[in-house]
This record gives structure tokens, C-alpha cells and sequence, in this order.
């Protein structure tokens, strides 16, 4: 049952990195307001808002499978405060102070009627600081930290956030939300 809960914990984070980056670029993409990949824009917020709940869901397990997984050696405090584990502090606290910016996120998405929408848009700029946090985690922690398929994943990851972050400082960006907003074309 260990090696099981071992490959779980694994597998489920590797995926929870991937699904964040695709969150965090859809979520760059649908601020334009243009279609993507031939989606409407109600579709591409769909789908951002359907990934980062599968995001969510993935990290739950990620984090519960090497909790109970007695290899790990986590305690429930490096769940809870970030750089106070015995096991590789810094990067394992990165995982943490990404755990906690993404429950940021989640409560205050499930509370967006009720706070207000500057507010949740205010906690949610978060996401562009958990994910290179979640990165980090991912490429300095766990036995999987220097294998070939984890960099290349890594690597892909940086890239797709790169080009979706390049693209909205770009001109072009600023022209498709100020279409939107104008209402021409």
C-alpha cells in the first residue's frame, strides 16, 4: 500500500502542476476576450474555471496520499506553515506556501458573491505567484526532482506561462480588451 500511496502522491502532483499552468494561461487568455482554439469566451472561462477545480481536487490528493504515506514523512504542521518541515525545508515550503495561496483562491472564489469582485480580483492575482511557487516546489522536491521527464514537464510548463504572459504585455493583447471594451469590430 506505501509504494501505492508513494506513486499517487507523485502522480497527482506532477498533474496538478500541469493542470495549473493550463489554469493560468486559459485564465490570461479568457482577460482578452478573445475566442480561443475556436471556444467562445464563456467556453474558455468554463474550461479555466473546470481545470483549476480539477487542479484543486488533484492537490487535495497529492497532499492527503504523501501525508498518509509513512515514506513521505510529513507531518500535518508542513501542510500548515510553510519552511518548518525536517525534509527539505525550502522546498517542501514552497509546496506549502503554494497549498495555502491556492486555499487563498479557493475561499475566495467560493466567496466572491460576498466579498466583492475587487477583492476576489485582488486575492487572485495570487495565482501568478503560486504557480513559479508550485514550479519550484515540483523541481526541487521529491525523487522525481532531477528526472529527465520532470524537466522536460517543468520546462514545457515555463514555457506555455512564459508565451501566455508575453502576450498579455503585448500590444496585441491590449488591443483585443480594448475591442472588447469599446465594442467595435
Amino acid at each position: 500500500m506505501t509504494s501505492a500511496l508513494w506513486y499517487l502522491g507523485r502522480g497527482t502532483g506532477a498533474v496538478a502542476l500541469l493542470l495549473l499552468t493550463v489554469t493560468v494561461t486559459l485564465g490570461i487568455a479568457s482577460r482578452s476576450g478573445r475566442p480561443l482554439l475556436g471556444l467562445p469566451r464563456f467556453a474558455v472561462s468554463a474550461v479555466h474555471r473546470n481545470a483549476s477545480l480539477l487542479t484543486v481536487s488533484l492537490l487535495a490528493v497529492h497532499v492527503l496520499t504523501l501525508l498518509a504515506d509513512p515514506y513521505a514523512q510529513l507531518e500535518l504542521v508542513d501542510l500548515a506553515l510553510p519552511f518548518a518541515g525536517t525534509y527539505r525545508p525550502l522546498w517542501l515550503g514552497l509546496g506549502t506556501l503554494g497549498l495555502d495561496l491556492i486555499l487563498a483562491l479557493v475561499v475566495t472564489s467560493l466567496l466572491r458573491q460576498r466579498i466583492g469582485v475587487w477583492a476576489w480580483r485582488a486575492v487572485h492575482w495570487l495565482a501568478y505567484a503560486a504557480w513559479p511557487v508550485a514550479l519550484l516546489h515540483a523541481l526541487g522536491t521529491g525523487t522525481d526532482a532531477g528526472q529527465p521527464w520532470l524537466r522536460v514537464l517543468a520546462a514545457g510548463c515555463f514555457a506555455a506561462v512564459l508565451a501566455a504572459v508575453a502576450w498579455r504585455c503585448s500590444e496585441r493583447f491590449t488591443e483585443a480588451a480594448l475591442v472588447r471594451l469599446d465594442g467595435s469590430r
